[in-house]
């Protein structure tokens, strides 16, 4: 995808992080907007804000766990619009603690963002986009999926987190290879950031009522305060990746990695694969966070 201006972006998680940066760097490309959210007050200032740029906006409550909401900001995308050309399935959230001891609801959250997210979003906007295409011979598209570094590796406590990032990595590959089978005119990236200071971290704060947890267990108050310390200490901002993200669509790359040094630990979780190893250790390079995670494990 090369032309930007006068294009329309779809962005779910649109209110904060990437999101909010990706709408940020599109209306500064004089692109038409579609903003979704979980939380309207956000959602409302982030809209306000490119407004005042001067960007074409359409902002929308969406939870991305239902595939009727999902339906709907495309519906309201064609009739605000009339065309999709750029979908950033963005919307995420973290959880964390031993695997066992997390809840049936844990489970249902976070894989209802992280992966039916992007499920609903890929196959609802993937088949819009090809309509699109039908109608406009110069059509170009792209996909942008979210996943995360903890798509490629499997460090401890963070299983709920893992499993749908793996998932999310394995299904935007699988989308890439579908689109060229068929020679779509639609790419399709993976963006995989490691620590980043968004609101990731604080994801509880939009908990919805219907999966609200049970009382933190020990290793879920551990995961979340060595979470907390990383994300918040990351030096690779937000903008700094979302830049990074669009000149990979530009550049048709698909895998896009906030933290191209951290390669090494997925290099070496490959090799323990294919030489049939027992998995090695994710905070090999990074020691101190694991004997960090033992000892709260232990107060």
């Amino acid at each position: 995808m090369q032309v930007f201006k006068d294009r329309v972006a779809v962005i779910t998680g649109a209110a904060s992080g990437f999101g909010r940066e990706f709408a940020l760097i599109g209306a500064r490309l004089g692109m038409k907007l579609v903003l979704a959210d979980v939380q309207q007050d956000a959602l409302d200032k982030t809209k306000a804000e490119l407004e005042q740029q001067g960007a074409q906006v359409l902002a929308q409550l969406c939870d991305v766990r239902y595939a009727e909401q999902v339906q709907g900001l495309a519906d309201a995308a064609m009739e605000r619009f009339g065309a999709v050309h750029l979908v950033f399935n963005n919307a995420g959230v973290g959880s964390g603690g031993l695997i066992w001891e997390n809840t049936q609801a844990d489970w249902e959250w976070v894989l209802g963002v992280n992966l039916w997210g992007v499920i609903h979003g890929t196959r609802i906007f993937t088949n819009l986009m090809l309509e699109c295409a039908k109608n406009d011979p110069q059509f170009e598209g792209h996909i942008v999926n979210t996943a995360s570094m903890a798509g490629l590796l499997n460090a401890p406590a963070m299983g709920v987190y893992n499993v749908s990032k793996h998932a999310v990595v394995s299904l935007t590959e699988t989308l890439y290879q579908d689109l060229d089978l068929v020679d779509a005119p639609i790419g399709a990236s993976v963006l995989c950031p490691y620590f980043v200071p968004t609101g990731i971290s604080q994801s509880h704060r939009n908990r919805p009522e219907d999966v609200k947890g049970d009382v933190p267990t020990s290793s879920q108050r551990a995961a979340q305060a060595i979470s907390d310390k990383a994300v918040s200490s990351g030096k690779v901002t937000a903008q700094e990746v979302a830049e990074k993200t669009f000149k990979a669509i530009s550049d048709k790359q698909f895998y896009i990695f906030s933290h191209p040094g951290a390669l090494g630990n997925v290099q070496e979780r490959m090799e323990d694969i294919v030489l049939q190893r027992n998995p090695g250790d994710p905070y090999k390079a990074a020691p101190h966070i694991r004997e960090m995670l033992r000892a709260k494990l232990k107060m």
